[in-house]
């Protein structure tokens, strides 16, 4: 299957792989490379609608960036697909076409070629202006300069121990960053979401996460590991959520890599990544591929939720749901405590509205393929039952559910049966 936009293939062996939720080599390398795609082309269109004043300026931080990249591919790479700097560029972008509302940050674009200067080792010369006395590098942290006004930036600017420099967090264990730094981590105040990110954490918070982040990649690890590897190659930055945020976590469309989360136990943690990632693929699947026609009217069911959702919220949930349960169940084979019942409960869930899923006649035939994949995926279970009845109880108790939500929706009704 090819789109027209992108020129991607998805093959039909690809897509069933992403469908299972079951990790990857080939499905992962598409994530990604759509994810870099789509980034790129992003750039491009900021660079192509700076405004006349601005077009020099900015093509002169394209120059250093590309310069940098002669030098060290990989590390203006980083920069240019940090999860933040996607935020920056939809935002910016955003802007730059906005009759009214504040002006863009084309600023920004010149912080991210310092960083990829200084990550690339080369010798150069730059002038960016700081914002409320602070200015980002994406991926190393921000300065903090001592006086006003326009800062003249060298190789030797960065120095990791100097007072007025605030490193990004590196968590343990490989590339993932806890970003409390960046402004672009998620939306600003004009796209208000359920989520909002934390403040500044303090070391005893950054301690609190490496502990924690530490003990999900333990049991990621002994549970299921190639899941844990998937996590590796997609994630990029944890961004911690502030303490009145509702969800345990969340993944923005924007932010391709990057997960937020709260601080959260372990297992807890551990499952939460596990099911935000699934999101992250899904949503760079859709970038290339129509997998529904539907609109965003909130009209089914999801026993994972209170409230009605619209087809693209109940595909996504049953698909997170889904790589959800497989973990669980791997859990449960090593003794873990309570397993067998997260199973059992989730898959449940997810059996409830595939059907629903299947048959609603806004798929397209590659969702239709995608849906009938993960059926096949949910009951492959089947091989390594929970025992006793635990199964057949939580389905009883899912069916409870959904004729308690029927009552409640009574015109959602249909759509909730399929």
């Amino acid at each position: 299957m090819t789109d027209s936009l992108t020129g991607f293939t998805v093959t039909s062996a690809t897509l069933g792989a992403l469908a299972s939720t079951e990790p990857c080599a080939e499905a992962t390398r598409l994530v990604r490379d759509i994810r870099r795609s789509k980034r790129l082309v992003l750039l491009r269109g900021v660079l192509d609608a700076a405004p006349g004043g601005r077009a020099g300026e900015a093509a002169d931080h394209w120059a250093l960036l590309e310069e940098a990249e002669r030098h060290d591919p990989e590390a203006v790479r980083d920069v240019l697909h940090y999860p933040a700097t996607g935020v920056w560029a939809e935002e910016t972008l955003r802007r730059l076409h906005a009759p009214y509302g504040p002006p863009a940050d084309l600023g920004h674009l010149g912080a991210l070629a310092v960083a990829a200067a200084l990550r690339s080792g080369i010798t150069f010369k730059a002038t960016l202006r700081p914002v409320n006395g602070r200015l980002v590098l994406p991926t190393l942290g921000l300065l903090r300069p001592a006086r006003p006004g326009p800062l003249a930036l060298t190789e030797g600017c960065w120095d990791p121990d100097d007072p007025a420099a605030l490193l990004l967090h590196a968590l343990p264990g490989g590339r993932t960053a806890l970003d409390d730094l960046d402004p672009y981590r998620a939306p600003g105040p004009a796209h208000p979401g359920p989520v909002r990110p934390a403040r500044r954490l303090t070391p005893k918070g950054h301690k609190r996460w490496d502990t924690q982040w530490a003990g999900a990649l333990t049991l990621l690890d002994r549970y299921d590991t190639a899941r844990a590897e998937e996590i590796g190659l997609l994630l990029r930055s944890v961004v911690p959520l502030g303490g009145g945020s509702r969800s345990s976590g969340a993944t923005l469309p924007a932010a391709a890599g990057s997960v937020l989360a709260r601080t959260q136990a372990p297992p807890a943690l551990a499952a939460t990544l596990v099911h935000e990632v699934q999101h992250g693929k899904l949503t760079a699947l859709a970038d290339v591929l129509t997998l529904h026609t539907a609109d965003r009217t909130p009209r089914h069911w999801a026993p994972w939720r209170g409230d009605p959702r619209p087809l693209d919220g109940l595909l996504h949930g049953a698909y997170a749901h889904l790589a959800l349960a497989g973990y669980w169940q791997r859990a449960a084979l090593y003794g873990a405590r309570g397993a067998w019942a997260q199973h059992a409960r989730i898959r449940a869930q997810v059996a409830a509205v595939l059907p629903a899923l299947h048959r609603h006649p806004r798929l397209t035939t590659a969702g239709r393929e995608f849906t009938a994949a993960m059926a096949v995926a949910e009951r492959s279970m089947d091989d390594l039952p929970p025992p006793g009845d635990q199964h057949a109880v939580a389905r009883r108790a899912v069916d409870r559910e959904r004729r308690a939500w029927c009552a409640r929706h009574p015109e959602l009704a249909p759509f909730a049966e399929g």
